[in-house]
This record gives C-alpha cells, sequence and structure tokens, in this order.
C-alpha cells in the first residue's frame, strides 16, 4: 500500500494557503479538505431546517443531523451533505449572508473539528485554516506555517477581487486584513498561533511552482521517515 501522510497548513489569511493546500491535494492524489467549505454546509443545512439563530436548543439538534464527506472524483474534491453532493448551494446570498455568524458559534465549531478529526485519522489529507496543526491535525506528519508581508498580500488580493470584477481599493483591502489579522491573532477560542513543529514558509517573492516544488520536497523527506 502506498505511503501517505496527513498535511496542516496554517497562517493568515492571504498568505497562499488554500493555493498551496489544493495544489498539493492534486500532486499527490489526496484530499483536500475545505473547511470553509464545510461551515457554508452547516449554515445551508440550518437555513434548510430554518433554525432560529438564537435557539440553541434547536441549532444543536440539527447539528446531530449532520454527516459531512470529501471525495475526491477526478480532480476535484467533492464535499457530501448527508449523501448529497453539494456546490452551487454554497454559494448563495443566503450562505454568504449567514455563514460568519454560525461559523462563531462554539458548538458548530465543536462539531466541525469533531469531524475534521475523524476524516483525518485515515492518511491522505491536506487541510489548511487558523488552527489546523495547533487543534484539528495535532498529530499531523508535516505541518506548515505560511507567512507573507502585508504589501503583497494586498496587491495578491485586490488582483484576485479584479479578476472577478469585484470593485474594491487598495486601502479597503488592506484594512480588511488588518482586522482579520487582529481577530485571528486575540481571539479567546484557538488563536492563530504557529505549532512548535511547523514549518515556517515565507511567501512573499515565491511563485506558486516554486512553493509547490518546495512543499513537495518536504513531503518526499517525510514520508522517507513515515
Amino acid at each position: 500500500m502506498e505511503k501517505k501522510i496527513n498535511i496542516a497548513i496554517d497562517g493568515y489569511s492571504g498568505c497562499g494557503k488554500s493555493t498551496l493546500a489544493k495544489a498539493l491535494a492534486e500532486a499527490l492524489d489526496y484530499i483536500y479538505i475545505d473547511s470553509g467549505a464545510m461551515y457554508r454546509a452547516v449554515t445551508f443545512h440550518m437555513i434548510k431546517r430554518k433554525i432560529n439563530k438564537e435557539n440553541i436548543a434547536d441549532l444543536e439538534e440539527a447539528l446531530e443531523e449532520i454527516d459531512l464527506n470529501f471525495k475526491r472524483v477526478g480532480n476535484s474534491n467533492h464535499l457530501y451533505l448527508n449523501g448529497e453532493y453539494l456546490e452551487n448551494e454554497l454559494r448563495t446570498m443566503e450562505v454568504n449572508g449567514s455563514v460568519s455568524f454560525f461559523s462563531t458559534i462554539s458548538q458548530v465549531r465543536t462539531k466541525l473539528v469533531d469531524i475534521q478529526k475523524s476524516l483525518a485519522e485515515r492518511k491522505g489529507f491536506v487541510m489548511d485554516g487558523r488552527d489546523i496543526g495547533t487543534v484539528v491535525l495535532t498529530n499531523a506528519e508535516l505541518k506548515l506555517f505560511l507567512t507573507c508581508d502585508l504589501e503583497t498580500r494586498v496587491m495578491r488580493r485586490k488582483k484576485e477581487l479584479d479578476d472577478k470584477n469585484i470593485l474594491a481599493t487598495f486601502e479597503s483591502v488592506r484594512e480588511n486584513f488588518l482586522e482579520r489579522d487582529y481577530i485571528d491573532s486575540t481571539r479567546a477560542d484557538s488563536p492563530l498561533i504557529r505549532a512548535s513543529d511547523a514549518i515556517l514558509i515565507d511567501n512573499s517573492t515565491l511563485t506558486q511552482e516554486a512553493l509547490l516544488s518546495y512543499c513537495l520536497e518536504l513531503v518526499a523527506e517525510k514520508l522517507k521517515v513515515y
């Protein structure tokens, strides 16, 4: 049987975590666990069940109904909620407007962390986020912590928005990053910190190809050990 490991990627918003995670999953034929999509799936379920955001008892009952799983189909990772493949359902305006609220609820977070840990009991998973190496995949064989200087993050994100014809100023993008950095670093529940065994990578000047190549070398080294 081919040896596989689990890979945890953490870092601030806009450092290239998701891009790297998806590229690694594709190159290694691993499964990319999109934690953001999982929160959207929970939100979709709550909306479908017409759960009142303030009714914690109903919310906890609805959480018990949820089963989430990822499957690699071709070159894509598909998310299934209770056996149903979700795609466009996760990007509706209704979900967009509610996902931030549900993401802050402790019971939702606990449920998803439990699911993520359960999925990763098998090997061959890549996950990115803010606390993957410190909370979710504490036993991941390879942990990466990405950094990137603020101005580079702003320029890259501004280009992404421009390419999607989304209007935003450099200053608004910059302020958004600063706000999110502060929230991520100071939140009481699992603040963003580098795991003691995570490899620090400055992604300020690396191309996507160079970053992927370097990380694949790190994976190869880990596979020799494990």
